[in-house]
């Protein structure tokens, strides 16, 4: 027997993972209590996610535990114990803008449930690979100090700049800049994850994310970029853009692209290895050609909102390098480009969300 302990497992990386490794034969055992309703609102609700898993996916076993609780993931980890060959943690509080309204439990929740679970794999499955979803916030607003140059649709590096061709390496600075409240919380994870590598010799490896995103994402203002889009788009929902000309720009990884990337650390592990990751100059948008995406394939015109402040701490450009993790591991190509991502949370969430959107109506009717 094959044990995979995947927490946050019905969020969006947690449930494509469930599903994934499942698939290949894994007895899958999701950690997930539900705190994104607690942190956004019941319309960010993953219940649905976590019910479907239970329903389609044999032999799957869904555990309602907090990760900050030592005694809850002691008994889980102890009771599958050295069967455990894949630990991933997915689970976190993800929002930039949530963690300033409670540092205290956006701390707790990212850096001590992270040295917990970190304590459990050492105790009880020291030779499991452990996969921590970390992001590109460690870096802070460094990244905003780039010389960018203004466009049409998008803030753009230079063509001569040495990050223009590929992106921001892991050799930028996390030092001396403004992280959010939120990086900071991740950072702290993603230094504990990379020292028990050192110091323990466990297999490790912090990813640290662009945006994330899938038709499994249950999006919302503060948290889910394309996907909460693709909301409002649909329900004819205002979105809030926050500064820079609406022309900030993000790479976007899909959920089924990152899981093939933890799938190829998993067959050949290191120890205390970071990789930035996202959809690097494959998969990337500014607001403006997002927002356009996607009146395109809902033929609605989108209601915006802008402010002229941006969110502190917020990346006016982020695109990934991804030349470290491809030249570790060089079969893996990403399979999703933006449009194509867009599409697919249309065509699979377009149904439930008008539903949604009829109910609510005849309830304030």
């Amino acid at each position: 027997m094959s044990v995979a302990i995947i927490t946050g497992s019905a969020g969006l990386v947690g449930s494509e993972a469930v599903l994934y490794f499942s698939n290949l034969g894994f007895d899958v055992v999701g950690i997930d209590n539900g705190m994104r309703a607690d942190f956004f609102g019941p319309e960010a609700s993953t219940h649905w996610v976590r019910d479907r898993l239970r329903s389609q996916v044999p032999g799957y076993v869904h555990r309602d535990a907090d990760i900050r609780n030592e005694a809850a993931i002691s008994e889980i980890f102890a009771r599958y114990s050295r069967d455990i060959s894949l630990v991933i943690h997915a689970a976190a509080q993800p929002s930039h803008d949530w963690a300033a309204s409670n540092p205290p439990v956006d701390f707790s929740v990212n850096a001590k449930g992270t040295s917990v679970l970190l304590e459990a794999t050492r105790h009880f499955a020291p030779d499991a690979v452990f996969i921590y979803m970390s992001t590109n916030k460690v870096y802070g607003d460094t990244p905003n100090r780039l010389p960018l140059v203004e466009l049409k649709s998008r803030w753009e590096l230079p063509p001569s700049h040495s990050y223009g061709p590929c992106g921001i390496p892991e050799s930028m600075s996390v030092d001396h800049t403004m992280h959010s409240l939120f990086g900071v919380s991740k950072l702290a994870a993603d230094l504990l994850v990379q020292e028990y590598g050192r110091y323990f010799g466990m297999k490790t490896v912090c990813f640290r994310g662009g945006c994330l995103t899938g038709p499994n994402h249950s999006g919302t203002q503060l948290h889910g970029f394309l996907a909460y889009l693709m909301k409002c788009a649909v329900t004819s929902t205002p979105y809030s853009i926050f500064g820079y000309k609406k022309k900030q720009v993000r790479d976007n990884i899909h959920s089924a692209d990152l899981i093939r990337v933890f799938h190829q650390f998993f067959e050949n592990p290191r120890s205390a290895e970071v990789y930035n990751i996202g959809g690097g100059r494959i998969s990337n948008c500014s607001m403006l050609e997002a927002i356009a995406l996607c009146e395109h394939i809902t033929g609605k015109e989108l209601q915006t909102n802008y402010v002229e402040e941006n969110r502190r701490g917020d990346h006016i450009w982020w695109i990934s390098d991804l030349s470290h993790f491809r030249e570790h591991y060089p079969s893996w190509q990403l399979q999703y480009d933006v449009p194509r991502i867009l599409k697919e949370i249309y065509e699979f969430n377009v149904e439930r969300w008008s539903e949604q959107c009829s109910m609510l109506a005849s309830a304030t009717s």
